[in-house]
């Protein structure tokens, strides 16, 4: 799979995705990686990719042309297959552990990183595919959340992962958080290991897991549960989970 990010700190997002998972899988060939300044698409002398917006109000916004070009080069180096391209923005529909599984699909995302006071709508209609957002609240600028698209989508690519299971029982991918998990030793802090996971019963151990994603949902994340299908025995899992 290939990533593009238009941006105005190339350098961030290149130094800061060699490392980790995604690092690993830039330097095995699994992803591409490659940025894209639209200061290298401005036609005037002093590299301007700002201005005033109309209508007056604070701050700048980054200009239709800049950011135009910068996609339409990107879009160049598609080999084959799909390509989409995504604003960043805290106007976007918010991304999901869902969303993010249906980009592994696609050969080409474009990640357009905006800055200053926001972007020029036109670009947004006419380039942009989709728009997304980290969750309600600003950040100074799209590279942070870039590099949490980059990195979140790399570890579901097969071959990336040392164990694929890893990503398949994350948080959200079965619309549920995670399960609590243990280590060595087995008491520290005067804290044990819960028995069950002594046990050597794979079947119950599998059980006390999934009542604690369920038990932990439904304390932390209610609004999960809502779009879940709580059938009768999960129902009877978050009962026993609240007992204790």
């Amino acid at each position: 799979m290939r990533f593009d990010v238009v941006t105005l700190f190339p350098e961030m997002v290149l130094k800061a995705a060699l490392f980790g998972v995604t690092g690993r899988a830039i330097e095995q060939g699994l992803v591409d990686l490659a940025v894209w300044n639209p200061r290298d698409y401005t036609l005037d002398k002093h590299r301007t990719v700002d201005d005033r917006p109309y209508g007056g109000g604070p701050g700048m916004l980054m200009k239709y042309q800049p950011l135009h070009d910068a996609v339409q080069e990107a879009k160049t180096q598609r080999q084959s297959g799909v390509t989409k391209v995504v604003c960043l923005s805290p106007q976007g529909v918010p991304i999901t552990q869902a969303l993010l599984a249906k980009m592994t699909n696609v050969s080409q995302l474009i990640l357009v990183a905006g800055r200053y006071e926001g972007i020029d709508e036109r670009f947004i209609e006419a380039d942009c595919d989709e728009e997304w957002s980290l969750g309600d609240f600003v950040i100074s600028g799209g590279e942070l959340a870039a590099l949490v698209v980059i990195d979140a989508i790399t570890r579901l690519l097969p071959g990336v992962l040392g164990d694929q299971e890893s990503a398949q029982q994350d948080s959200y991918s079965h619309g549920l958080l995670d399960y609590p998990h243990y280590t060595r030793p087995e008491v520290i802090a005067g804290l044990a290991v819960p028995a069950v996971l002594l046990s050597g019963n794979h079947a119950e151990i599998q059980r006390w897991r999934f009542k604690q994603a369920l038990g932990r949902t439904w304390q932390r994340r209610p609004d999960l549960l809502q779009e879940a299908s709580l059938t009768p025995e999960r129902r009877a899992l978050i009962i026993e989970f609240m007992k204790f």
